[in-house]
Parts: structure tokens; sequence; C-alpha cells
């Protein structure tokens, strides 16, 4: 299983990680930590050194009941930090994440390499078709509503079947457009009750049935903070457990904030199933 990001092709049998550089002021764990050069790059190179595959980007904080960002800010935030990273990372792979055509139309013409929306193409109907004429990578991430109202929105006849309907709707959506490499991310976090987080990870081996590689992203979250009662900043073992599961369920990238850990138990992963 592969996908082309730039001409080269990342083969994704063995998982890969994908760190991720929010530069927003209200992130859960990291907002407003990355706010000049020095600091993005500091990070950026300790992400490349450490393994990451990929680098997710991101302007628009999606947490639970985060507040909307225009579309003007947004680009006003992401399109120096897309520019400053590869200009000293020519090589990285730039995720752009992402429910905006425009954003993801700017970012990739600056030599950004894929787009992860959180929205699926929902929330910005040129979004599907921008990627298409693109030619790039696509992360369709499954949620209900918008970051401000989808905790509101939890209500499933069956979890595993409602998004697996999702899935099979958006990816015959973008399959029509002639968009070829397409990762799904199930949205942990994103429209479900901690219990329901959970029933998805345990069951989360179901989706190999959609035949695209899967992405989770459940890095240092609330499923895992809130049920050990502690903070983000206290999540990374809880988060590290969860990661070996995840790739024991046939996680194919996992979206980290911290890579090195996140490293780790792909190589233990690997070496169990050798």
């Amino acid at each position: 299983m592969t996908i082309n990001c730039k001409g080269e092709l990342i083969d994704l049998k063995t998982p890969k990680v994908m760190g991720i550089l929010n530069i927003t002021p209200d992130s859960f764990y990291d907002g407003g930590k990355y706010r000049n050069e020095s600091d993005i790059l500091s990070q950026i190179e300790i992400m490349l050194r450490e393994g990451a595959t990929f680098l997710d980007v991101g302007a628009y904080s999606s947490r639970p009941g985060a507040a909307d960002v225009s579309e003007v800010l947004e680009l006003k935030r992401i399109v120096p930090v897309v520019e400053l990273i590869l200009n000293n990372f020519p090589k990285a792979i730039l995720s752009i994440d992402t429910f905006r055509s425009k954003v993801a139309k700017e970012c990739v013409a600056l030599g950004a390499a894929m787009v992860n929306d959180i929205s699926a193409g929902l929330q910005d109907e040129k979004m599907i078709g921008t990627i298409a004429s693109l030619g790039i990578p696509y992360c369709m991430m499954h949620m209900r509503g918008t970051p401000k109202n989808m905790q509101g929105k939890t209500a499933y006849k069956k979890l595993e079947k409602d998004i697996l309907y999702y899935f099979s709707e958006r990816l015959s959506v973008a399959k029509a457009h002639g968009i070829k490499d397409i990762v799904i991310d199930p949205g942990f976090g994103f429209s479900k009750t901690l219990e329901q987080n959970y029933r998805l990870l345990k069951n989360l081996d179901l989706f190999q049935m959609v035949g695209h590689p899967i992405l989770v992203g459940i890095s240092r979250k609330s499923m895992i903070y809130k049920l050990l009662d502690t903070t983000p900043n206290e999540a990374l073992n809880g988060t590290t457990a969860m990661h070996i599961t995840a790739l024991d369920k046939g996680a194919h990238i996992l979206r980290v904030h911290d890579v090195k850990e996140a490293m780790e138990c792909v190589k233990l992963h690997m070496q169990l199933n050798a």
C-alpha cells in the first residue's frame, strides 16, 4: 500500500509517523507554542531527525468548541510557515491540515505534498475538485458538523456501520473526480463520546475493508487524559499505549505530537509482527 507524494512513493506497509505542527494560539495541547521562526524550525528539525515521514501543519484549531477562523486569517498564518519550512527543509513532505480549498491550493503551490481535511470535503464544495486538479494525496476524516458543535452530534444507529457508510459515500465522490491516493481517518475525538472513541479503536481493524490507508490521530487527546484523570501534558504514556493498540489494529499512519515515542512504537510493533 503506497501513496505518491511529489513523485516519491511512500510505502505504508511499514507504518509511518506524521508529526504535528499547530500554528494556532488555541490548540488543546501546543497552542501558541510555535510563534516565531526559530521555534518552528527547531521543532521541524527535531521531528524529522526523530523519524517523521510527514509533517502536518495546521492554522485552524479543530479542538471541540473552537471558534471559527476566517480564511484570510488562516492563510495569513499558514503561508509564511509553509514557505519557511520548505525553504529550510526542501525535501520535507508537508501535509496541510485544512478544510478550505483555497488554503490547500496556495500551500501546494508553495510545495506542500498532501492535504488533511477534517471534513472530507463537506465544509467546502470546491475541495474535492481542487484536490483532483492538484493530483495530491488526500486524507479525509470522519466528523459531523463543525469543531464548534460536533460534540452535540454523537448519536449513531451503529457507530462503526455509520462511519463506514460515511467513508463509502465520500470515497465515491473523491474517486468520481479522479482522486487516487486517499487516506481515511476515523476521527477520534470528533463528534464522538469517550466511550465511542474506545469502541472505535477496539474495532479499528474493521476499517481495513475500505481498502485505503488508515490514519489515527489520538495523540494526547481527551479520550486519554480524561480517562486517566490527568492533562494533555501528562498524557504521553497513555498515548504510547494506545498507539500500540492502533498499530495492532491496522493503522498505517500515526499523527502525533511526540515523534520519537511514536517511532519506538512502530519499531516494537514491527518486531512483534516480523
